[in-house]
């Protein structure tokens, strides 16, 4: 039973995944249905957090939009989701960011991973 369920799971996932981590800068494209149209939307913001597993893993990007944070979980094998752009590596020390969220302005910014 349990052979079964990696088999299925397995099919589900994406081949190519692109590294990112937390803290990273990524733009996720992700395909919106508007009636009978599709277009893609891009989702610039830091990567809060990942977590979950296999093909249910997810991850949370978070954005400040007119002042507004904005947060967004993405699955990471979607269909829906086109495909992630690291945009800067970020500099952190911890797996989960949410301390983020109460932060504004300058004090919001990760540092920049330097290589």
């Amino acid at each position: 039973m349990n052979d079964i369920i990696k088999n299925i799971e397995a099919e589900q996932m994406k081949k190519e995944v692109p590294v990112f981590h937390v803290g990273d800068t990524v733009k996720v494209y992700g395909k919106i249905k508007e009636g009978n149209r599709e277009r893609i939307q891009v989702f610039e913001g830091i990567v809060l957090k990942r977590q979950g597993g296999s093909n249910r893993e997810t991850f949370t990007v978070r954005k400040n939009s007119n002042g507004i944070g904005v947060e967004k979980t993405w699955p990471l094998h979607s269909p829906n989701v086109e495909k992630i752009e690291v945009v800067r590596r970020g500099k952190v020390r911890r797996a989960k960011l949410n301390y983020l969220r109460g932060r504004i302005g300058k004090r919001a910014k990760v540092k920049e991973l330097v290589k």
